[in-house]
């Protein structure tokens, strides 16, 4: 039988419920219950049943005869005694004792066991149908001396919902903690609870509905909330803080003086602490267990970033590669950051101004790399992590030595299995001494002593010391043992790992490297991961730790081995960036290799997902193909990759790794050159070095030529033709783009040939045959829309927009311009995107619309800082010229227009110097600096009348009614 007492009085027995009589009789039963298994008198009985009232023995002696038919053949008795009576019932019969059994459990395995707890917690909670008793007057049958449960309820929900959410269940802990705070809402500690899993589930309204509600009826008890359901209304405000901290080191131990050191530093508004220390030391689990213990007090976020100074294979991640991965952690969008370094510090300080942030900068090559990362603004704190020592001016030092003796001997305890090692001090402490009282090595000996259940401590403690020389500061045989007891497959991948030529590797990377299944790399890599010899990065992709990867490498990967990854990365880059960019397929260099497990690629989404998930392995994979006499894989690779790096605006990278493969290319093999040379003629034009970009085209066409490739041809036509144009060269130009037009008909390539036709309207709107280029646009956007190429669109709308606003037909420009900008966002063409939104603010302008004008003007400069594109640069700062001359700004207008100048002087481009001197010679007139405008109205005239552009005719005609200085003579 079962007694249920956590809601209504209930009894029920073998599935079904059993009337317990009338109410006098509840009640002698209610005091039968909660005396369990304790004698109660019959004196007792009446008093507390019958109080003030005089009862007779013979009707306690009934009713205590009919609970006794009740439980009758049930297990549960109400036995005589020499004063009265007592019932006898198991402890898990009545509900309020497996209630607390329950919630004894759960508190002993929450350290060890969270998801047992829940289990446990959840049993505990869902007992409770109701208030305790919620049928029974419990004043008449408790008596003084009796604990009510009900005060515990609160007490396991508000345990229960913590737990869910520490182990992702917000949904769970949310609806059961809502009745909680509905009755008691200056309860903080579960209003707290409700509003973490709240903003857990991001309904920041409701969290800010709950704290509204707490707050008030804490005034009314006049108190105020507390700083966490404060900080947790700033959250539910202003939106979860940023955090990219990884999860705490599981059994993190002592270290006390060193987190002291670092929790006074962050009192004291430090702004960095460098922590160093040999390999596996433990730097990175103490800035990461710092860091979730700051947590309270940087509560604007806690990022990590990893800058692989010391990581093998690897180069250390640049100082603008780590500013864009903490601004992007930071909530900046990626299309607001930055091309420069310098700006992107600015942006970066600028950023964390004004906030409580905590950032963890792990592994560190030298303070010059970590410099620009250290946070300026009060309030702010950076961790840094490094094998060298630090600087004066790069934080307070905080060195990492071994673990003391005791330290060790108790995280090799919180790590492995505790009943295992009780009672075998002296054996665990020679344990520790051979894994250096290091903490990685410790940790990598736990895991193996877990993995082999069978094993007696003594067995371990040999195969250490059979593993070879070891210091005390050296965890080396600590590895070397766990790595022994792997089989040989495992220590096969082990080895391999330690060669790898990137940060880390996906599941069929691993198949690649290893010569193997996926499935069968999958469970390599899995054993690897359970005995800490790889963390895993994210699902099915995994890294190795320095230390273990040093290691792990001192025995060389096979070369051959290494040439299966390559040849991976090479086929499956091939595979991914046709889907991606489906336009390109027929220009893609041709491969001989291939790899067995490349997976197909659905979508164009597929495709970009696997570059932006391997971009960091695809570069090293350049490099180390560069260092071992891999040429072929070094320039194909990099090629394949420069439509990606273009569309994104790597230009580091993009540039980096074609001037490696330039390096690299067989001198003899016109191939793979011709490729090369295109790709380095399309990043220097981008990045506004024309003069290298004319002649790299120029040398890639014979080549071409010489293939009888008409497609590589008329792309480098194209490639010669755009910094021929810029240059002032325009029938050049002309006679480039007319040829390119004509090997793109000849191919049948639709996209080509929009694209040299498009241009060749440019260039005629240039000249002032505006009739001829919006035919050209319009022609060239037809074909674009035929063949579905919504990049090519984007710049040919962009293109017929200018066309007819040159013509007057400003509502149709601004449809052009507005369509463009939709095209280019949805590819995410930045430097379309900036120049259609900088158009619109021109059509505006011309409107007489400065308001609008200036806020579009605003969004193309937003959009363009991370488009580093030499002449987007300097047209938006003509256009913002023109822009503030029109509304009396000419301050802003000036200097608007010598930027401008500078770039264009810079760069090479007469155009836009001629440009830009007209500007300054317009807002210099406005200003009546006269005298010093006459140079540049002189010097805009003769560089038009040298490209033979119309402007120079509009110059004149401009300077002819003026009564000053500036008149035309």
């Amino acid at each position: 039988m079962e007694f249920r007492m956590l809601g209504p009085l209930e009894a029920w027995h073998d599935g079904v419920p059993v009337p317990l009589g009338d109410q006098q009789q509840r009640f002698v039963l209610v005091v039968l219950l909660l005396n369990a298994n304790k004698p109660v008198s019959t004196a007792r009985l009446t008093e507390i049943v019958w109080t003030g009232r005089e009862t007779k023995p013979t009707l306690v002696r009934g009713y205590i005869k009919r609970l006794r038919d009740v439980v009758q053949d049930t297990g549960v008795a109400i036995e005589t005694t020499p004063t009265g009576y007592l019932l006898r019932i198991d402890g898990d019969q009545l509900d309020t004792v497996r209630f607390e059994r329950l919630r004894a459990e759960a508190a002993d395995v929450r350290a060890s066991d969270p998801r047992r707890a829940v289990e446990l917690l959840r049993e505990a909670a869902g007992l409770w149908r109701g208030t305790f008793l919620e049928d029974i007057d419990i004043d008449r049958v408790g008596g003084p001396e009796v604990v009510f449960p009900e005060e515990s309820r609160p007490d396991v929900v508000g345990d229960l919902a913590e737990l869910e959410l520490e182990t992702g269940d917000h949904r769970s802990a949310r609806d059961r903690l809502r009745p909680l705070v509905r009755s008691d809402p200056a309860g903080q500690k579960h209003a707290e609870l409700l509003m973490r899993a709240l903003l857990s589930g991001g309904d920041r309204v409701g969290a800010l509905r709950v704290f509204n509600g707490t707050r008030d009826a804490l005034a009314e008890l006049r108190m105020e909330p507390g700083p966490v359901l404060r900080n947790l209304a700033a959250r539910a405000e202003h939106g979860e803080p940023p955090s990219s901290l990884p999860s705490r080191p599981g059994g993190f131990t002592g270290r006390a003086a060193e987190l002291a050191a670092i929790e006074t530093a962050a009192a004291a508004g430090r702004h960095a602490v460098w922590v160093s220390g040999a390999p596996g030391v433990g730097k990175t689990g103490l800035a990461v267990e710092a860091a979730h213990r700051l947590r309270d007090r940087f509560p604007d976020g806690q990022l990590l970033a990893r800058l692989n100074g010391f990581t093998p294979g690897v180069a250390p991640a640049s100082v603008g590669d780590a500013l864009t991965e903490l601004l992007v952690e930071l909530g900046v969008p990626a299309e607001q950051i930055p091309a420069t370094v310098g700006r992107k510090v600015s942006l970066y300080q600028t950023t964390l101004w004004g906030t409580r942030t905590l950032i963890v900068l792990d592994n560190a090559a030298t303070p010059e790399q970590i410099r620009p990362l250290l946070p300026e603004a009060d309030g702010c704190l950076a961790v840094v992590t490094s094998r060298r020592m630090g600087d004066a001016d790069t934080g307070d030092p905080v060195r990492l030595s071994p673990l003391s003796p005791e330290e060790a001997v108790e995280l090799f305890h919180a790590l492995a299995d505790p009943p295992r090692v009780r009672g075998r001090a002296a054996t665990v402490a020679e344990v520790v001494k051979r894994c250096g009282y290091l903490p990685m090595p410790i940790r990598v000996t736990a895991a193996l002593f877990r993995r082999h259940r069978g094993w007696p401590l003594e067995h371990l403690l040999h195969l250490l010391e059979e593993s070879g020389p070891w210091g005390e500061d050296d965890g080396a045989a600590a590895v070397r043992v766990s790595v022994q007891q792997l089989g040989e497959p495992q220590r096969a991948m082990f080895r391999l790992l330690g060669s790898l030529p990137g940060p880390d590797v996906g599941v069929t990377g691993g198949a690649a490297l290893a010569g193997c299944d996926v499935g069968e790399a999958r469970s390599l890599l899995d054993d690897l991961h359970e005995v800490s010899l790889l963390e895993e990065a994210a699902p099915e992709r995994y890294l190795m730790l320095d230390p273990l990867k040093e290691f792990a490498g001192a025995e060389p990967a096979p070369r051959h081995a290494l040439v299966r990854l390559l040849d991976f990365y090479l086929v499956t880059l091939a595979a991914a960036v046709g889907a991606a960019y489906p336009f390109d397929k027929a220009q893609l260099p041709a491969t001989d290799r291939s790899s067995p497990v490349t997976p197909a690629f659905a979508d164009a989404g597929a495709g970009l997902r696997w570059i932006v998930a391997e971009r960091d392995n695809l570069v090293a994979a350049i490099h180390y193909a560069a260092q071992h006499d891999l040429p072929g894989h070094t320039w194909r690779l990099a090629v394949l990759l420069w439509r990606y790096f273009n569309t994104t605006n790597q230009f580091e990278d993009w540039i980096g790794t074609l001037e490696l493969a330039w390096e690299t290319v067989d001198p003899d093999d016109d191939y793979g050159q011709a490729h090369v040379l295109l790709r380095l003629a399309t990043a220097n034009d981008r990045r506004g070095q024309l003069a290298e970009a004319l002649e790299f085209a120029a040398r890639a066409l014979p080549k071409w030529r010489r293939l009888g490739d008409p497609r590589g041809e008329a792309a480098t036509l194209c490639a010669l033709a755009i910094p021929t144009m810029e240059l002032g060269k325009h029938d050049q130009a002309i006679a480039h783009l007319e040829a390119a037009r004509e090997k793109y008909e000849q191919t049948e390539d639709r996209r080509g040939e929009a694209h040299a036709l498009s241009m060749l309207g440019y260039l005629n709107e240039l000249h002032g045959n505006v009739a001829v280029a919006l035919e050209q646009h319009s022609g060239a956007a037809r074909m674009l829309r035929e063949v579905g190429h919504v990049q090519g669109l984007a710049h040919a709308v962009n293109n017929l927009g200018s066309a007819q606003e040159k013509l007057g037909l400003l509502t149709e420009a601004l449809a052009s311009y507005t369509e463009a900008h939709g095209h280019a966002a949805e590819v995410e063409d930045h430097c379309v995107e900036a120049y259609a939104l900088n158009n619109i603010a021109n059509v505006h302008r011309r409107m007489g619309q400065f308001t609008q004008a200036v806020r579009y003007h605003d969004k193309a400069r937003e959009v363009a800082a991370n488009a580093p594109d030499a002449d987007l640069q300097t047209q938006l700062y003509l256009d913002r010229g023109a822009t503030a001359l029109a509304r009396g700004a000419h301050r802003d207008a000036l200097s608007a227009a010598k930027s401008a100048l500078d770039l264009a002087a810079g760069d090479g481009n007469r155009a836009y110097v001629a440009r830009a001197h007209h500007g300054i010679a317009r807002t210099l007139h406005a200003m009546g600096d006269h005298e010093t405008a006459v140079t540049h109205w002189a010097t805009a005239e003769t560089e038009f009348t040298a490209l033979d552009f119309p402007e120079a005719g509009e110059v004149r005609e401009e300077r002819v009614p003026l009564e000053c200085a500036c008149r035309f003579r």
